[in-house]
């Protein structure tokens, strides 16, 4: 396993400590400041064992490990922010996909119902092929989206 020696300097303690001190902050930003300043071996803070981290931070050593890691490959700014999402979703529901929803809520409901619910309404779309698969929490958001209510 590589080991990762953190070398802050002078303004980076600084920079850290008032991220401890004052100000609100994630809670990311405030393990990543006491984790990388318990682990300064630049003589601007007294070093501390990993396992000492881990036991006063209620972290587990690979987190540690991160962080250090971070650090090390890309920057102090980039440990203290989180990294934007790079998962995609896909869309299920476009435009047409949600008119023909909304003509189906306001359609008749099945025989021997009221009222459509949110659940028949997410079968009937798969039966009629609209879509493959749907939830009907998707469907209850897009009649929220649509400001539509099953109610009236």
């Amino acid at each position: 396993m590589i080991r990762y020696s953190i070398k802050l300097s002078q303004k980076e303690v600084k920079d850290l400590m008032s991220i401890i001190n004052k100000g609100s902050h994630r809670s990311q930003s405030y393990r990543a400041a006491y984790i990388l300043l318990n682990s300064d071996e630049g003589g601007y803070s007294d070093k501390v064992t990993n396992e000492l981290i881990s036991k006063v931070l209620k972290v587990g050593m690979r987190t540690i490990d991160r962080v250090k890691k971070r650090f090390i490959e890309e920057g102090f700014e980039a440990v203290l922010e989180r990294r934007p999402s790079s998962r995609t979703y896909d869309v299920k529901i476009d435009g047409d996909v949600e008119a023909r929803l909304v003509k189906l809520c306001c359609s008749e409901p099945p025989a021997g119902f009221a009222k459509w619910s949110l659940r028949l309404l997410a079968d009937k779309m798969v039966e009629l092929q609209y879509v493959d698969s749907i939830s009907y929490v998707s469907v209850g958001n897009v009649l929220k989206k649509m400001n539509l209510s099953l109610g009236k």
